[in-house]
């Protein structure tokens, strides 16, 4: 009888830290919130704690704040540090963006990282980068020591190799899967999760259904930056094994990501702040994105038509 080694397959150990928040998440719903600010780039403090508050209010488990969905790359540090303040005082877990900016250095974005713990974040969700991503990430946990979830982005993917390195890192407790329309890069990455021991997070706003079929146990998504109980309704009733809800409300919420997650896809930050107005959550004042791309003229209308469908009682797909 031949006995197989196993050494190597073994999962990393992860740093207490990290593991607690890995089991903190597992299964919960973490909001990409946005970053209500009006043409002018300005943020309302009180209007931003209204607005997190409410994600919370209304059924989101953690905020995910400053990451790509809150335009964090772009905020300047006072700006950095009134978000995250006001996320913090929700009182539910914040994980923080960091990096995200072109010809940034490891030292800035751990700093970033650093002061995210000072304020009181319950961890970070560290931008994907192209050179040694793994010397990248454990500057950042040695400057921070912040649990750090990785970021497995369509913009910029990683290798399976260098993913796989990620995943064996103490500090990194998971990993954020956000390949958008690659089915099969989106299940590698969920499977390497797995295999590591990690937390394997959905990110796939244009997968959510399939991608916790496929392995995710957790969800950290710009569809929950507005939309938020159609959005944990998916979710929970996957966690909960009640599949006939699950597959209801994940045609429901198919629709509505077809309408926000589209060409040009930048502009899918504008088309949930305007959900997020239509809900009441913001004015209408703040419902745009400085940073976004110029929208079809017909964009508005059409995406708070499936908007309001999709939160209605009607059957899959918003369909009555």
């Amino acid at each position: 009888m031949i006995i197989a080694d196993t050494r190597a397959s073994r999962p990393a150990e992860l740093a207490p830290a990290a593991a607690a928040l890995r089991d903190r998440l597992r299964w919960r719903l973490v909001a990409a919130a946005a970053t209500p600010m009006d043409a002018a780039g300005a943020i309302d403090p009180a209007l931003l704690g209204r607005y997190l508050r409410g994600l919370v209010d209304d059924g989101v488990d953690a905020l995910a704040v400053l990451a790509h969905t809150g335009r964090g790359p772009h905020l300047v540090e006072m700006a950095r540090e009134l978000v995250t303040r006001c996320a913090v005082d929700t009182g539910v877990p914040v994980i923080v963006g960091v990096g995200g900016r072109p010809g940034e250095r490891t030292d800035q974005v751990a700093a970033e990282a650093a002061r995210a713990a000072d304020l009181g974040a319950a961890g970070v969700l560290v931008f994907p980068v192209e050179a040694d991503p793994l010397a990248h990430h454990d500057a950042i946990w040695r400057a921070a020591g912040l649990p750090m979830l990785a970021f497995d982005l369509y913009l910029r993917p990683y290798r399976p190799a260098d993913l796989a390195d990620l995943l064996a890192h103490p500090g990194v407790a998971g990993v954020k899967v956000a390949r958008l329309h690659d089915a099969v890069a989106c299940q590698a990455a969920l499977a390497s999760a797995h295999a590591a021991d990690r937390l394997a997070i959905t990110g796939e706003d244009r997968m959510f259904g399939p991608s916790l079929m496929w392995g995710a146990q957790a969800a950290l998504v710009g569809l929950a930056a507005a939309a938020v109980p159609v959005t944990a309704e998916v979710l929970r009733a996957f966690a909960e094994q009640r599949y006939a809800d699950f597959v209801a409300a994940s045609a429901r919420l198919d629709r509505l990501a077809e309408v926000t997650f589209t060409e040009p896809m930048e502009g899918y930050v504008r088309r949930m702040l305007w959900i997020a107005a239509a809900e009441g959550r913001i004015p209408a004042a703040y419902a745009v994105d400085p940073y976004g791309p110029v929208l079809p003229a017909d964009d508005r209308a059409r995406v708070l038509a499936v908007a309001r469908r999709g939160a209605g009682a009607g059957g899959p797909a918003g369909r009555p």
